[in-house]
């Protein structure tokens, strides 16, 4: 037998078989059936099609099975057959507006295309030193993230966010807005209810012309959300080897941890933090990791989070945002108020903004920073009325353009914008507030954000 081909039959054992001994909640102990790791099965049913499961550990000379489906009509003796030892995806151009699931079968009612082209479904991600540099800012379409957040191509973001502020919204306007060549988008742990809602509604047809996504709901085993990230995650790799610019959008990262927090449990890992166990805190980096840049093209991700009861100091959001180039918060308080989208500017930061925007932006952006930090500091005297106008030239012009900041960060849902006009918008803003201060402003002056605090004019 050729060498490739005795290689090929050590990693694929054709035959291998065993059989269930007992199950242990969700998940199925296999005797005599020695798979690695990682690998897939097919567990016979007494009534049904078998049903596929993964290797997630061993316990007391057991193997044990996660199912990636019902587990009724599994019995005890039922047979277990190796099916592969490695998890892979079809990937290809054709997957462009279509809406798939975590293992790549179709979930709309268009012809299935053929793929000739196979991906692994875990990567590692680009070596260190041979990631470019993130150099150019990316378009998304929303003028506070634009023009104050500016990201930059092959940049990770989070959207903190609690429930009902917005969130989906947002991440649609991206969706169609962005300058971005091809959109992945993955909804793990969505309601089903939502997920046409957000197809038809949020993205459209022509955001959906230019997207993959990958949808696995919230009544799906743990093992098929955490898989629909990793299948989003190698399509969009798949994308940027090409040489394009890729957005990928993940909504939730909070749900793919809670997804193998339950694997994890079962497995018989330690729960540590607030119940989560330390494969959790592996993962999330493995994974975000694999977005960026390489040699061939980007991947720029936002990754939303959901914040449990608006804390975003709680586990799985504190490691996140040590893993992201930044983060987004959306402000409860702001939706209340109609305020869309609700973006904490002050609460918010893009680690890449003084690397990847202009001299003018910085300085605008310094501008709007300082006189939304002078508002919220004195907003309870300005509020009753007991802030005596004069006291303090910052938070005299904060409450003069307090409706035009605002004009500028509200943004209607089919109100497009670009880096190019919000950059523009938020400069023009900027020599307004000064100019708010001392009419005298010269068309064209340069910036200064320390003449806020001075009270003088700008230096042209």
């Amino acid at each position: 037998m050729p060498d490739h081909l005795s290689q090929l039959a050590n990693i694929l054992p054709i035959g291998m078989t065993g059989s269930i001994v007992r199950t242990e909640g969700l998940v199925a102990a296999a005797g005599g059936f020695p798979a690695p790791i990682g690998a897939l099965a097919m567990i016979q049913r007494q009534a049904g099609e078998d049903v596929e499961a993964e290797v997630i550990g061993f316990r007391d000379g057991h193997t044990l099975l996660y199912p990636l489906g019902e587990m009724n009509g599994v019995r005890p003796g039922s047979r277990v057959t190796l099916h592969r030892t490695s998890r892979i995806i079809g990937v290809g151009n054709e997957l462009l507006g279509r809406v798939l699931d975590a293992r790549g079968n179709w979930l709309d009612d268009l012809p299935q295309p053929v793929l000739s082209e196979r991906v692994p479904l875990n990567r590692k991600p680009p070596p260190a030193l041979n990631r470019p540099r993130v150099h150019q800012p990316l378009s998304t379409g929303v003028r506070a993230i634009d023009g104050l957040l500016t990201c930059g191509i092959g940049q990770r973001l989070g959207i903190f966010a609690g429930s009902g502020v917005g969130k989906s919204v947002l991440l649609g306007m991206m969706s169609k807005y962005t300058s971005a060549d091809v959109n992945v988008i993955a909804l793990i742990g969505e309601r089903g209810r939502e997920v046409n809602e957000f197809l038809e509604r949020d993205l459209g047809p022509a955001g959906l012309a230019r997207s993959v996504v990958v949808v696995a709901t919230s009544d799906e085993p743990a093992l098929v959300r955490v898989q629909a990230a990793m299948t989003a995650t190698a399509i969009a790799e798949f994308f940027r080897d090409q040489g394009k610019s890729v957005l990928l959008i993940m909504d939730s990262l909070t749900r793919f941890a809670m997804a193998q927090r339950e694997i994890g449990l079962a497995a018989g890992e330690p729960p540590t933090t607030k119940g989560y166990p330390p494969s959790v805190f592996a993962m999330l980096p493995r994974l975000v990791e694999r977005a960026g840049r390489n040699e061939h093209g980007s991947i720029t991700a936002f990754y939303s989070v959901l914040v449990e009861g608006d804390d975003t100091n709680e586990p799985v959001s504190d490691t996140v945002r040590g893993l992201l180039d930044g983060h987004v918060i959306l402000s409860r308080r702001l939706a209340a108020q109609a305020h869309f989208p609700a973006i904490d500017v002050l609460g918010s930061i893009s680690r890449l903004f003084t690397d990847i925007t202009p001299p003018d932006q910085k300085a605008g952006a310094q501008v709007i920073r300082e006189l939304l930090s002078a508002y919220r500091e004195h907003e309870d005297l300005i509020s009753i009325g007991a802030y005596r106008n004069g006291a303090n030239p910052t938070v005299d012009m904060a409450i003069a353009m307090r409706d035009e900041v605002q004009k500028y960060l509200r943004q209607a849902v089919d109100d497009r914008s670009s880096v190019e006009l919000s950059r523009a918008a938020l400069v023009q803003l900027a020599q307004k507030c000064l100019a708010s201060k001392k009419p005298t402003v010269q068309p064209g002056a340069q910036i200064n954000p320390a003449n806020i605090r001075k009270g003088a004019q700008p230096v042209g």
